[in-house]
């Protein structure tokens, strides 16, 4: 796992290129990415590396998972600068790959026929603010995994309803790979890492604080033993207190994601999401009640 690290690691392009560049006898982890990488992106590449021989990271601005409307054409790309950020001691190195292929490359014959249905999960909260997004990424990462073969495969938990999707997809089509969820990176002021950061101005930035500070203000209700509805009460009375435009508050079960009514024993996840500006963020927290 140390051996070259100063190298700098393979690019492949195309599915043959990514073929010649997997090697055998070690474990294979693998990072999906859309590019724009900063530090909870590099948080994922380091805890693949602790876990396997050759990481393999996906950079692919996947077309499927964006709605019309959304910002697929705006999407910061840097392919340099990925590369850049990507390699080092502990991070990648000689043997390890990136995957960079363009659209035509991962699809083809044009948007694909056959695609995967997130199921249930797909049709609340993001998947009813943004229909079919979920089906387009277990669509991608079906494909990702088919093509990288990895014995695990990495997801940061800020796209928490992403996770659970992946982990019922990989469960209910029996896909053999370990799906690890990882801790959300934050700057020191609690914002969560996003690449959609970018476009906040400085005054929308201190606005988008209103999220993390939500999500506290919905985690210590429930430890003061404050009930489902009344976390969800508490954590939208800070968003609407910061004048964002809050397109839902959730408390739901971190597997199938369906509503929370009464206190668990084990964690719930207490989710967001809300637009600053022109700019939509999500965020998330665990909530556990003292029973």
């Amino acid at each position: 796992m140390t051996e070259a690290r100063g190298q700098a690691p393979a690019v492949a392009r195309t599915r043959a290129e990514l073929a010649a560049a997997l090697r055998g006898g070690t474990t294979r982890a693998v990072v999906m990415t859309m590019g724009a990488l900063h530090a909870g992106h590099l948080s994922l590449v380091r805890e693949a590396r602790a876990r396997a021989g050759q990481v393999v990271v996906t950079i692919f601005v996947n077309p499927l998972q964006f709605a019309p409307a959304e910002d697929l054409d705006r999407y910061p790309r840097d392919l340099p600068g990925d590369l850049a950020a990507l390699t080092g001691p502990d991070l990648l190195g000689a043997g390890d790959v990136v995957f960079a292929p363009e659209p035509g490359e991962m699809y083809p014959d044009g948007d694909p026929a056959v695609r995967v249905s997130a199921g249930p999960v797909g049709t609340v909260y993001e998947g009813a603010t943004r229909p079919g997004h979920l089906d387009g990424v277990l669509t991608v990462v079906l494909k990702l995994l088919h093509l990288t073969d990895p014995d695990v495969a990495l997801f940061g938990r800020k796209d928490v309803q992403q996770l659970a999707a992946v982990r019922g997809m990989v469960r209910d089509l029996d896909v053999p790979v370990e799906v690890v969820g990882v801790p959300t990176v934050r700057d020191a002021d609690g914002l969560a890492l996003s690449s959609r950061n970018a476009y906040l101005s400085a005054a929308e930035r201190e606005q988008a604080l209103s999220l993390s500070r939500a999500l506290e203000a919905g985690r210590a209700t429930a430890a003061r033993g404050g009930g489902p509805d009344e976390v969800r009460a508490a954590t939208r009375a800070v968003l609407d207190g910061a004048g964002v435009g809050t397109d839902y508050v959730a408390l739901v079960d971190d597997l199938t994601f369906a509503d929370v009514h009464a206190p668990t024993d084990g964690p719930a996840v207490l989710a967001v999401a809300a637009t600053v500006g022109s700019t939509r963020l999500i965020d998330n927290t665990d909530v556990r009640w003292d029973r």
